[in-house]
């Protein structure tokens, strides 16, 4: 099959994208590292980025984590990186309920989700709960189910993310909340239906929030995570950035590419994780702008 994506080898082609981009948005897993393992070249890669004054945003669907968190590990391998330059779907999801919706102080937020999701979202001034509910009994007793699930007004918003001990007290709880009340915002940190874990790959959030979208019939989930224009619109807005001159840079097409695609930015596969060349160029369905080895091959142009 034919492919158009343009592969980046020369120094010459290499400065020319490097010197019309202002902004690199990354994908962190298979492009910054590689499980726990730092990728060659890429603090030299980042360090020639500050030095000519590029911007460096760091994206993820991960929503168990808090940015304190991934900072801790961005810090472990001594990138040139601020904590403000992390930008993960629990983040991304805090960020709209306080900048895009304006979230009200009278209302809470009930969360499927990890304490990082509740962390994230209490971090902006919003009260979030529901990580009380995670009961360590196979099941909540009918009795238990009726006597707490009930309308509360005060919630304003249901948040589905990633969540290993989801119930279906949980469940019943975010059902009642959203079909009960209008106004109350059905929100989701990602889309991901699986995620790799060593050599199989287990359900993510995509997963978790499918009962609640298959029995929720008057509202459909707002996902604020790759790649949907949602993210990339609360990245714009936080950093005013100029679109024109950002570029994506992933190692997925269905997620990474897909996400520059949609959104008009330009895309730059690396080849330093999940997708080989030999994949990318026997497909013509997701197609990069560019395509290079890894971060390594900016070091050249030093």
């Amino acid at each position: 099959m034919s492919n158009k994506s343009f592969k980046l080898e020369n120094i010459n082609d290499i400065k020319r994208v490097f010197d019309s981009i202002d902004t690199f948005i990354f994908d962190c897993d298979g492009v910054i590292w590689r499980a726990n393992n730092l990728i060659k070249g890429v603090k030299e890669a980042l360090t020639l980025m500050k030095k000519n004054n590029k911007r460096t945003i760091f994206v993820t669907n991960n929503s168990t984590k808090t940015r304190e968190e991934y900072f801790k590990k961005f810090s472990s391998f001594d990138l040139p990186i601020d904590i403000n330059d992390i930008f993960s779907s629990a983040y991304s999801t805090a960020y709209y309920l306080r900048n895009v919706l304006d979230f009200p102080k009278d209302k809470r937020v009930y969360v499927l989700g990890t304490q990082g999701l509740i962390k994230e979202i209490e971090d902006v001034g919003v009260n979030a709960f529901g990580y009380e509910d995670n009961i360590t009994e196979p099941f909540a007793s009918e009795e238990d189910i009726f006597n707490e699930v009930k309308p509360d007004d005060s919630v304003g918003a249901v948040v589905v993310g990633f969540d290993m001990k989801v119930n279906y007290k949980k469940y019943s709880k975010a059902y009642t909340y959203i079909t009960s009340n209008p106004d109350c915002h059905f929100l989701v940190t990602n889309s991901d239906i699986t995620y790799p874990v060593q050599n199989f790959v287990l359900p993510e959030a995509g997963s978790v929030v499918a009962p609640l979208i298959a029995a929720v019939k008057n509202k459909e989930p707002v996902f604020l995570g790759k790649p949907t224009a949602n993210m990339i619109n609360c990245i714009s807005q936080k950093f005013n950035l100029d679109l024109k001159r950002a570029c994506m840079v992933g190692d997925r097409l269905d997620t990474d590419m897909v996400f520059g695609k949609n959104n008009n930015i330009t895309t730059l596969l690396v080849l330093t994780g999940v997708t080989s060349e030999e994949a990318l160029l026997n497909q013509d369905k997701i197609i990069p702008d560019y395509y290079i080895e890894g971060l390594n091959s900016f070091n050249q142009i030093q």
